[in-house]
């Protein structure tokens, strides 16, 4: 679970923005834009990042405040995961990130496969849909909601994307580093699960 400094600037902040976007009164906007302000700053004393990347990455947006979509694609060769090492920190993740305006979450997951490790999938089935916050993930300034999809590749050869520096396949016993911000181990495991067993129900929250 994320900690409550956290939950309370998420929270903090998402009021300040419907605040903004749907009030008309000046004296409103003011203390609305101080709420936003203190969200900040509660996440600056938290973290000692620059209060000006803070704003720019977690109170950046306008209109009412909705979770963001993080999409991962689960792709099988025999009994090995595919995964792609992130440049960022040296870490492994499933292909996946951001969805994308226009794009369903199945098309989202076969790009994001494609670009980041070279092949062309198919989505075939859902894993699970949930909660970062109920994970344990790193803190996030965003709430963020995960699709796990999986796909079944149909083509294509493994090759580096622009962020990624490695493509393997993995045994379920034999995991490399996480990028535990983007997956975590039991969500590894999750996906192993519906492997083994194709009638596993969706997982949620």
């Amino acid at each position: 679970m994320e900690p409550k400094w956290l939950e309370w600037a998420k929270q903090l902040q998402s009021i300040a923005q419907a605040g903004l976007t749907y009030s008309k009164d000046v004296y409103d906007l003011e203390r609305f834009e101080l709420i936003r302000n203190i969200s900040v700053e509660i996440l600056r004393q938290h973290t000692n990042i620059d209060n000006k990347i803070i704003k720019e990455l977690f109170a950046n947006e306008t209109g009412y405040a909705t979770p963001k979509v993080d999409i991962r694609a689960v792709v099988f060769k025999g009994n090995k995961i595919l995964m792609v090492r992130e440049k960022n920190d040296g870490n492994w993740s499933l292909p996946g990130g951001w969805g994308d305006i226009g794009l369903t979450p199945s098309e989202v997951a076969v790009k994001e496969v494609k670009e980041e490790s070279g092949f062309d999938v198919k989505a075939i089935k859902l894993i699970a849909v949930l909660d970062k916050k109920c994970h344990p993930h790193p803190p996030s300034p965003y709430h963020v909601y995960k699709m796990f999809i999986q796909c079944e590749i149909i083509g294509g050869k493994p090759k580096e994307g622009i962020e990624t520096d490695a493509v393997e396949f993995f045994t379920e016993n034999e995991l490399p580093s996480l990028s535990i911000a983007r997956n975590t181990e039991s969500q590894i495991h999750l996906a192993f699960k519906h492997l083994h067993n194709p009638q596993e129900p969706v997982y949620f929250d």
